[in-house]
């Protein structure tokens, strides 16, 4: 396999600047996702290590070698679209077999290579089917098919799952971290769905606006978010943000409102300092420390009871586990648990 270097790359559509010197580096193996909202430039970045659009800066290596000005064809990457991209006349075997048809592949060796790939994605009952006879999930596995059989350097990934219905979405996901273990392929794949990047990746990178705001591991984003964009685009549902003044007297704690919200000792904030309070809608507990607010909405969905709250004239949302009978008007003594609390500046937007 490869390792993938980005660096210093930028890529403009007349006046419009869609990517600004971004820097990525993919180690051999890794399963590397690009994720944020519609765009921010993830799909253009992962079209131009595809080649299939130019480069206006920086440099994009693959295995020591640039590829700037290489064509697709060279790079020894495989590339799987988000509308499947099959030929509607060809049947499976046909599709997955037609790039090494073109390579003009000894006719032995492409059978077998067809053979194994759909043993791994389970289409050996769909091998003489055409497209229009497969459901949106078929379709999808015979497209990494196709990606498999030409045995790539890197694979490539834009938004593969949203054509397909959320239960669908999730039986893919397991199939291609599956896959990816199995082949220990490196992979570059592109979503605005933060739950696929959290469950899939190895390492995610959260753009915005043409930049990266922030690259680690799921849980170290998770947990230690960089900025306020970050911690709200990663967790689902998404973290509350509530902005107060810093109050020092006895334990430390964020007034919002005249309430005071606790934070673990440690940022570096001084007395009536502003800031932004953060804290995820599973990190409050049900307490007689703790302060009053009234419920507003009730989502139970089994598994979980997400509650929709007003603190004065702010609205957040908790999250519980457990079972409740809440009902709209019930008044709810809730706790922030201090250790997992985030402070933010809101000029900035950064960590504090």
């Amino acid at each position: 396999m490869a390792q993938v270097s980005i660096r210093g790359v930028s890529k403009a559509f007349g006046a419009v600047e869609v990517l600004r010197n971004v820097d990525i580096d993919i180690a051999d193996g890794e399963f590397v996702v690009l994720v944020g909202p519609s765009g921010c430039g993830k799909s253009t970045l992962l079209r131009m290590v595809a080649g299939l659009e130019s480069i206006a800066g920086g440099q994009i290596v693959i295995s020591n070698r640039v590829v700037n000005h290489l064509p697709p064809a060279k790079r020894d990457i495989a590339m799987v679209f988000q509308n499947y991209a099959l030929y509607p006349h060809k049947t499976v075997a046909e599709n997955m077999a037609f790039a090494l048809r073109l390579r003009k592949t000894d006719p032995g060796i492409i059978a077998e290579r067809v053979r194994k790939a759909s043993e791994i994605l389970n289409l050996e009952p769909y091998l003489a089917r055409y497209p229009r006879q497969l459901s949106g999930g078929q379709r999808q596995r015979v497209a990494m098919g196709r990606a498999i059989v030409r045995d790539p350097q890197v694979f490539l990934f834009d938004e593969p799952l949203s054509n397909l219905d959320a239960k669908l979405r999730v039986q893919m996901r397991g199939q291609i971290k599956e896959l990816h273990q199995r082949l220990k392929a490196t992979t570059v794949y592109v979503t605005h769905d933060q739950v696929e990047a959290m469950t899939m990746a190895d390492k995610i990178v959260v753009m915005q606006d043409g930049r990266i705001e922030q690259t680690g591991r799921p849980l170290e984003l998770f947990d230690r978010p960089a900025n306020l964009f970050v911690a709200g685009f990663i967790g689902s549902p998404a973290m509350n943000f509530l902005r107060g003044v810093v109050r020092s007297n006895g334990n430390p704690a964020v007034e919002v409102g005249g309430t005071m919200l606790p934070f673990a000792a440690g940022p570096a904030v001084a007395e009536g300092q502003e800031v932004v309070y953060g804290i995820r809608p599973e990190h409050f507990d049900m307490s007689p420390e703790g302060f009053p607010a009234v419920v507003a909405v009730v989502e139970p969905t089994g598994s979980e009871t997400m509650v929709v709250l007003r603190l004065g004239d702010r609205s957040f949302v908790a999250l519980f586990r457990e079972r409740h009978d809440f009902r709209p008007g019930d008044t709810l003594t809730l706790r922030p648990r201090p250790e997992a609390a985030h402070l933010f500046d809101p000029a900035t937007g950064k960590r504090l």
